[in-house]
Formats: C-alpha cells, sequence, structure tokens
C-alpha cells in the first residue's frame, strides 16, 4: 500500500505550474499561421522540468523536478512533438516505488534512507548533440544519452570514460564551425568540493584539453562563455556549505560580503598556472550571452543581477534577499593591465534573461543577440532581439497573460551571414493551458510569427535546448561557417 498522490497547494503546482507527468506523441503539429520555411529541416530539443511524484515539501523550487526532454522534428514539410521522461536512476527508483524519495533541491541528507548513495541527477537542464550523441545535462549529474529519435535514454555516460569529474556541465557550448565541445565540471570531487575542471573534445568525441584548479569558494557556476583563447568562468557567492546540508538546509546560500572572482582559462594548451584572475563587487548571474577576444581585451555578455540572483537560496543568517532585475552587461578584462578588476558597461535598459546568439558566433566577434524580455505583472514576455552595433532593441509579444520560453536560433543556411535565419520558439498559451511553436524572422522578430504550430498539449517548462541539422542528424557533424567581424 501507498499513499495516494497529491501535491501540495503552494504556487508552485498552481495554473501553468501545474504537473504535467505524461509523455506526448504528436505526428504532424498542426499548421494555425503562415508556412514552415524551405529547408528547415532538423530537430529542435530541449529539456526542462516536470514533476513525477509530489516531494511533500513546500520550499520545493521551480528549477527541481525530473527531466523531461522534448523534440520537435521538422521534416518534408510537417513537425513531429516528442516528449519523454529522462530515465535517470531517481526517476527510475521513484518509479517503482510509486512515491517521491528524494527530498530538498540537491541536498542528498534529506532523501529517504532507500536510496542512500543514490545519484540526484535529474537530466532537466539542457540538450547536447555533439559527435553523434544527445545527451540531457544536469549540472550535479554526469550526462545521460538520448536516442535522437525515440527518445530513449540509454544510459548514465561519461564519454567513453574521459569525464572523471562527478559532474558535468548543463551548459556546454558546442562549436558547429569546429565540431568541438567545450565544457567543464564545478564541485567536482563532490558537495561543496572547490574543483572545478575544464574540458575540450574534438568532432570525433575525443578528449583533447583538460584543466583543473580550484575555485575561491565552492560556487554555483551554472554558465560560462568561450572566446578563440580564453575560457571564462565566473564566480558568484552563491556557496555551498557541506555543514549547513547535513543539518538539511539549502544546497545554496547568498554571501553578499564575498567578491566575485573571474577567471580565464587558456583554452588551448593551458594548465592552472596559465589562468588569469579578476574579481569585483558581490554580483550573481546564472546565463551568459557570448563573450570575445578584442586584442587584449575579453568581453563578456551576462545577463547581470547586482545582488542575488537566486532569492530563494537565503543568506546564512536566513535572510531572504528581495529579487533584483537582471540586465545585459558587458564586463571587460584587460589581460594587459595593471588591474585585477574589470569594467562594467550595460547593453540594455529592459530586464531580460535566457539569452542566446547564432551559436555559429559563440566566442566570436558577434552582432545579434536574443532574450527573454518584458516580463509583465500578468506573467507574460516576449522575445527581444538586440542588434550590438547599432543599440536597437525589438520585440514580439505572443499577446496578453502568454509567455515565451527560451529561443533556438538556426540559421537560413550553413554559410548565411550572422543573424540570417529563422527563431524557433515555444509559446504558453496560458488562458488555453496549452503551447505553441512559433517561427519568427530572426532579423525581423517584431513582425511576428512566419508561422504557428499548434500543441494541444502544454509544455510546461523547458529550459535550455539545440538545433541538430538534418545533415548533422545524418553525419554526427554540423557544417556550419562564420565570418569573424561579421
Amino acid at each position: 500500500m501507498v499513499d495516494a498522490i497529491h501535491f501540495p497547494d503552494v504556487e508552485l503546482y498552481r495554473g501553468w505550474g501545474a504537473p504535467m507527468r505524461t509523455e506526448s506523441t504528436l505526428r504532424g503539429l498542426e499548421l494555425t499561421q503562415g508556412a514552415i520555411p524551405e529547408g528547415l529541416e532538423g530537430a529542435l530539443y530541449k529539456v526542462g522540468a516536470d514533476r513525477q511524484y509530489p516531494s511533500g515539501r513546500l520550499d520545493d523550487i521551480f528549477i527541481d523536478g525530473e527531466g523531461m526532454i522534448h523534440m520537435f522534428r521538422f521534416k518534408n514539410g510537417q513537425v513531429d512533438y516528442l516528449s519523454r521522461w529522462v530515465h535517470t536512476k531517481r526517476y527510475q527508483l521513484q518509479q517503482q516505488a510509486r512515491r517521491a524519495l528524494f527530498g530538498r533541491y540537491r541536498n542528498r541528507y534529506t532523501n529517504d534512507p532507500s536510496v542512500a548513495g543514490v545519484h540526484m541527477g535529474t537530466g532537466n537542464t539542457t540538450a547536447m548533440f555533439h559527435a553523434g550523441r544527445l545527451y540531457a545535462l544536469k549540472e550535479d549529474d554526469l550526462p545521460h544519452e538520448m536516442d535522437c529519435d525515440t527518445l530513449a535514454t540509454i544510459g548514465r555516460s561519461d564519454l567513453g570514460g574521459q569525464v572523471r569529474a562527478e559532474t558535468f556541465t548543463a551548459h556546454p557550448k558546442v562549436d558547429p564551425v569546429t565540431n568541438e565541445l567545450l565544457a567543464f565540471a564545478y564541485q567536482a570531487k563532490g558537495d561543496a568540493s572547490r574543483d572545478i575542471v575544464y574540458y575540450l573534445f574534438d568532432k570525433d568525441g575525443k578528449m583533447r584539453e583538460e584543466v583543473w584548479f580550484q575555485m575561491p569558494y565552492a560556487a554555483c557556476v551554472h554558465d560560462f562563455a568561450i572566446t578563440d583563447e580564453w575560457i571564462v568562468f565566473p564566480f558568484f557567492p552563491l556557496i555551498t556549505d557541506l555543514d549547513v546540508l547535513k543539518t538539511g538546509g539549502p544546497y545554496y546560500q547568498w554571501h553578499p560580503d564575498q567578491q566575485v572572482h573571474v577567471a580565464l582559462v587558456p583554452r588551448r594548451g593551458g594548465s592552472a598556472k596559465d589562468i588569469r584572475w579578476f574579481k569585483g563587487p558581490s554580483a550573481s548571474a546564472g546565463h551568459m550571452m557570448n563573450a570575445f577576444r578584442e586584442g587584449t581585451k575579453v568581453h563578456l555578455d551576462v545577463c547581470y543581477y547586482e545582488g542575488n540572483c537566486f532569492p530563494f537560496f537565503p543568506t546564512p543568517q536566513g535572510v531572504v534577499t528581495e529579487a533584483v532585475p537582471p540586465l545585459l552587461k558587458r564586463l571587460t578584462f584587460d589581460l594587459a593591465g595593471n588591474s585585477d578588476g574589470f569594467e562594467k558597461r550595460q547593453l540594455l535598459d529592459i530586464p531580460c534573461e535566457m539569452p542566446r546568439t547564432d551559436d555559429r558566433y559563440q566566442g566570436r566577434p558577434y552582432r545579434h543577440g536574443y532574450v527573454i524580455a518584458g516580463r509583465a505583472p500578468d506573467g507574460s514576455s516576449g522575445t527581444g532581439h538586440v542588434d550590438h552595433v547599432t543599440g536597437k532593441f525589438e520585440m514580439y509579444r505572443p499577446g496578453p497573460g502568454d509567455s515565451v520560453q527560451e529561443g533556438q536560433f538556426v540559421p537560413r543556411s550553413p554559410d548565411a551571414p550572422e543573424g540570417d535565419g529563422w527563431l524557433l520558439v515555444p509559446v504558453c498559451r496560458v488562458h488555453e493551458m496549452r503551447t505553441d511553436l512559433v517561427i519568427l524572422d530572426a532579423q525581423n522578430v517584431a513582425a511576428g510569427p512566419v508561422a504557428t504550430l499548434k500543441l494541444p498539449v502544454r509544455v510546461r517548462a523547458t529550459f535550455h535546448g539545440s538545433w541538430v541539422s538534418e545533415h548533422a542528424l545524418r553525419t554526427g557533424q554540423y557544417e556550419a561557417t562564420a565570418t569573424l567581424g561579421a
């Protein structure tokens, strides 16, 4: 006999946040407006969190929950949609027990005794495709390989025995021009460890760079950025304390008295002794738009919070800090200068998050960026496009009460100019409790969709994802090109 399933009546599980708890298969989405652009063929993979069973905790947070991977498969003028659970060990054990077995977010000391020693990873954050393989990622665990066509879980992977860390980033950078995978692991030797490692894998999946070093504190390192010569690791004072975990406390605590530290690691041929360090006043960030090198200067464009980006992680004194708006800022690090500080310049005056670019220009001088912006009191939001050359900012808004999830850029062709292509954006039709997938012209988002595909089901939440062209699905390699300085 097991207890009846009942989710607590809290804001997290109401309305759009209500758990879906189901997998979907839709062969051919309804086209309700416009036309699917000719030549748009491949797969959009996205990953998000859903709730398999209620934990019974009132301190659940939206970034927790079992992984659900989604695929929008563009082929022969139609789009199929599939969603499947990521069958982690955690998911499998809860499925057998028919109840939640894991407690507070990432705190193993709050788990049911029956799952002591089991990895808590959910595979709920990002979909990564590299060297012909698809993975679902969560930064407190190793990747889970997924079948590219059926989304069936193949299993937990250490990338052929090459990854020695206990974790793997949920924000890798797959360079579609070189077909390299750049990645890292933080708290790489276990909870609250200060160990971090940088990896570079070649187009065939063979590790070519591995640099281990120490963080200034056991930080949250959700994202990083790359340039042609440097890898940029920002460390923000959301810090893990093992003693706090052992008493059932939060995985991170906000330390406003600690500085931001930034490490620039050589992209190739470096070691810990070659790292350049910079620091600045306390702040935080979750997501980087891009980074690039200009002579001896490295620029990092990031949605920057002058405070705590995760207010649900309190201070060590238990103080819940007020939410602060994320603003797109450029941090500049001068490798030829005599200072270990950095400059900040605001690029947008509207709060924004989930920044993306034309992936071919990650780590390269670039012009076009895309964000979720304009969040209103009714929860609505839109997809914004910023032109870093002209400073122009424009938005697509889906309608009152509706909101957008992170968009994905798709080039019109492998050699198209930067920003010439499409944005694929899931839209939450909140009042109808279902989802649309809209296709926007990436350089004219304000004009609205060039096509709208209707889902009769709700895509509850997706965090991040990737586009895999038909050519890459067939060969395992991208064929993209980029022109520096375009």
